[in-house]
């Protein structure tokens, strides 16, 4: 039966499941393009949603260094899983950009560019500390000084539908980060599982829009209780830690410290650290010509600072080893970030864990320089 009443800002609802579908109708109606977690070829991706049915019901995963994987189990629930390589940076920062296009019209150039992309997304399933890297990328894209157009093109579009996360994965530690497992703000609707309902808090003026007219009931003190001890539990049930007391200056105090070699020698320098990363944002520009030189575009492309081409300036390459590229993104993500940007580049996700292909563990590392440097 439609419901008359339309829920208050801030308030806790809960909805049959099946009652989700009317949300993503309404979505859909509304021009926004629903993409959430779903199970391709044995793996999570990110992708678009057309109903429940397409969220991996009955999941979770296993995950610990240098290892990831899916598991089938017996449950029914939808978001048991801990996403995957992907992340939600690849929608609102793509990894191919065009930034302009021109055509040669005589002797001179004209711009040829296509207007611009913006998709209206809604994520569906985004967790705390997911949530904590999008703010993460909007101090970094769109600054009082510089406001990357792109970036908050889609950006300022988004809704999003963020997911109290009661299962942790056991490369997770945004406990240590403080950024999770439970979402704390700038979220439309905030979601946490329970076996027979959604429990949703409402988080913004559109969320009531689109919930209006759809069947709900007020959260019972029950319901809210319920809540909290999955959240309690899976806080307790996150048993790595990263220390971040002693961060920057543990780092930026110690950069000669020969432990960087140490690194430097398991390290492959493959990439797969930053390209998981959901706050890492290098990126590079290349330009095409066309064949009869009559055609080019600009694009921007994400880049790396472990690809020795990042480090390329007049006069050489500035960090020729693998080690002093492993130092560059580490101090930089935990260290000089924060005197850029307020705040620590990492928000405890693990997927620099899970993704590496030599199993080294960022807090794993950092434990060891302290060691090391205490000694």
């Amino acid at each position: 039966m439609p419901n008359e009443r339309i829920p208050d800002m801030g308030s806790t609802i809960t909805i049959e499941k099946p009652v989700f579908n009317l949300l993503l109708s309404r979505l859909k109606e509304e021009g926004y393009l629903p993409i959430g977690p779903r199970v391709k070829n044995e793996t999570l991706v990110y992708e678009e949603i057309e109903s429940i049915d397409d969220l991996p019901q009955g999941y979770s995963t296993e995950q610990k260094p240098g290892n990831f994987r899916l598991v089938h189990e017996k449950h029914s629930r939808f978001f048991d899983i801990i996403p995957g390589a992907q992340s939600w940076k690849q929608f609102l920062f793509p990894s191919q950009t065009e930034l302009f296009a021109m055509q040669k019209n005589g002797k001179s150039w004209e711009i040829s560019s296509q207007p611009m992309e913006t998709p209206k997304y809604a994520f569906i399933g985004v967790r705390a500390c997911e949530l904590a890297a999008i703010q993460i990328q909007d101090g970094i894209f769109m600054r009082e000084d510089f406001t990357d157009p792109h970036y908050r093109a889609r950006r300022i579009h988004a809704f999003v539908i963020s997911v109290n996360c009661t299962q942790p994965a056991g490369t997770c530690f945004c406990t240590s980060m403080g950024t999770g497992p439970r979402v704390k703000e700038e979220f439309d609707v905030n979601l946490t599982e329970l076996d027979d309902v959604f429990v949703l808090t409402i988080g913004s003026e559109v969320a009531r829009r689109l919930l209006a007219g759809i069947p709900f009931d007020d959260a019972s003190g029950y319901i809210l209780s319920n809540v909290e001890r999955k959240l309690e539990h899976a806080e307790h049930q996150m048993t790595r830690k990263l220390e971040s007391s002693d961060l920057p200056n543990l780092i930026i105090d110690h950069l000669d410290h020969p432990y960087w070699l140490e690194i430097g020698k398991r390290c492959l320098s493959c990439t797969n650290c930053t390209q998981v990363c959901p706050t890492c944002f290098c990126w590079d520009t290349q330009d095409e010509m066309s064949l009869d030189g009559k055609t080019t575009r600009r694009n921007r492309l994400w880049d790396s600072c472990f690809n020795p081409g990042y480090s390329h300036q007049a006069g050489g390459n500035t960090r020729p080893t693998i080690y002093s590229r492993y130092r560059q993104w580490l101090s930089h993500k935990l260290g000089t970030w924060k005197q850029q940007f307020g705040t620590l580049g990492c928000v405890g996700c693990g997927r620099c864990i899970t993704w590496c292909p030599a199993e080294i563990d960022i807090t794993e590392e950092i434990a060891a320089l302290r060691n090391e440097v205490n000694r």
